[in-house]
């Protein structure tokens, strides 16, 4: 895919594909310490602590930090290293980058590990097994600790969601530090040019839709290869139109849960825009239809705040990349301001790392006012701390973080392609078939609540509960 390119590889795809791709071989990823609480032992390189050092971190020490050198390259992460050293300057980081996390760092897990590590790419470590066999350390300390720039705790600093997403049974272990948005895309320039006004609802998008094809461009454009990416936009109009009720209900399989009111009449506006003939023609991957978007053959095209960064080499002279939100289907909408969103990118603390206090402070600078606004310059994406993008002079980011700021209580999310691998293959295959044109709304949801209720009564499968 190029994930984000790996937003560095799609938050939500790492997520789905983690059970199947980066499963630990039985023997557990600590041996003999399967299923061992995390090491309570003294962090031997703790000094004093106080305000401006919670976590009691030496001078005179050394920290291991190892980054992911994906999509978002590492430019970012030394410049966190400039900030932490500013403060720290007897301190020794010792860094590198790598894109293979879990065949170089996983081994290390049960013996002498880096002391943080961004887990992260297609080679990422499973976090359920890291948190089960108490291989990472709990953060919950990093959260209450004051901020690197003062103004409160270190969780008021950051964007809603980031601590959920790195929350697991009731802890916090990851540290995600880029925060993604999904919504169609489109060119800003073109749209002034024609003196076309972005739609917010289906029917401003059909209502428009004529005038794009007058132009000879196609109004939309998908990657009609991965099912999970056209998915996103049919999920997030489903949450649109039919509220945030009705997705956890079919995250935790309840009982005719795509049968809810207004489920159906958000697919029947995609099924519409297939009908409508107004796609572009032809079964194009992620980059061949991104490209063709940056070429002006589509107006609109849906993915994530990954898509600059992923594409900065192809992108022509004038064109002003924009983020807008995706449609709802207007005034019977019940959570019409809620935007797709979430972090990711995540770093942990090894249990066993040998200067846990240094991981923490540096996490501290990562997530720092400073920080972040240098990964988001850097990169072109978000990060997870507020306010990131508020002074980078980038159409594409500043139109992200303006969809944020306007952003809705509760931000779009499924969990139900974690949660069950035969729901997220189904969910994709019927994905790629309404889009097709080869199956109804009306099918997709009887065959979307087969599959579920084939799940829900399959007492071999594990069920978990998403909570409201």
């Amino acid at each position: 895919m190029s994930f984000t390119p790996d937003l560095d590889r799609r938050t939500l795809l790492r997520r789905a594909a983690a059970a199947g791709l980066l499963a630990v071989p039985a023997a557990g990823l600590l041996g003999a310490c399967a299923g061992s609480e995390p090491s309570t032992s003294d962090d031997t390189s703790s000094g004093q602590k106080s305000a401006d050092n919670p976590f009691g971190l030496k001078d005179d020490s050394a920290v291991k930090v190892v980054i992911f050198n994906g999509g978002l390259g590492d430019a970012w992460a030394k410049a966190d290293q400039a900030i932490f050293t500013a403060k720290h300057p007897g301190v020794t980081v010792n860094m590198s980058s790598t894109q293979k996390i879990k065949t170089e760092e996983q081994p290390k897990m049960a013996t002498q590990p880096s002391d943080l590590v961004m887990n992260s790419g297609a080679d990422m470590m499973d976090i359920s097994t890291l948190v089960n066999e108490g291989a990472i350390e709990p953060l919950d300390d990093l959260l209450a600790a004051p901020a690197w720039d003062g103004g409160g705790t270190v969780a008021e600093t950051l964007l809603p969601g980031t601590v959920g997403d790195g929350t697991f049974q009731g802890k916090y272990y990851v540290v995600n530090v880029a925060f993604t948005v999904w919504g169609n895309w489109y060119n800003g320039a073109l749209f002034s040019r024609e003196g076309w006004t972005p739609p917010t609802t289906f029917d401003e998008f059909f209502a428009l839709a004529p005038k794009i094809k007058a132009k000879g461009i196609a109004p939309y454009v998908y990657d009609a290869v991965h099912g999970y990416y056209p998915r996103w936009a049919l999920m997030a109009t489903i949450w649109k139109s039919a509220g945030k009720q009705a997705v956890v209900d079919m995250d935790n399989l309840k009982e005719n849960a795509w049968r809810a009111e207004g489920v159906l009449p958000a697919l029947e506006a995609w099924e519409k825009l297939v009908k409508d003939k107004l796609l572009l023609p032809g079964k194009l991957d992620h980059t061949q239809s991104q490209q063709a978007w940056l070429d002006g053959k589509a107006a609109f095209i849906q993915v994530g705040t990954w898509l600059k960064n992923e594409m900065s080499a192809t992108i022509p002279p004038g064109f002003e990349m924009k983020l807008s939100d995706y449609w709802g289907l207007g005034a019977t909408d019940k959570a019409p301001k809620d935007v797709f969103a979430g972090s990711g990118e995540g770093f942990v603390v090894p249990s066993k790392a040998p200067n846990k206090a240094a991981a923490k402070e540096f996490l501290r600078a990562v997530l720092s006012k400073s920080g972040a606004a240098q990964f988001a310059e850097l990169t072109k994406s978000l990060a997870s701390t507020k306010g990131s993008g508020d002074n980078v002079q980038d159409s594409a980011l500043a139109s992200a973080n303006e969809l944020m700021k306007n952003a809705g209580s509760d931000l779009i999310s499924v969990k139900l392609w974690d949660f069950y691998a035969d729901l997220d293959k189904e969910s994709q295959n019927l994905t790629q078939e309404l889009m097709a044109g080869r199956l109804t709304a009306a099918q997709f949801v009887d065959k979307m609540q087969a599959a579920a209720d084939k799940v829900a009564k399959d007492s071999s499968i594990t069920k978990q509960t998403r909570n409201a």
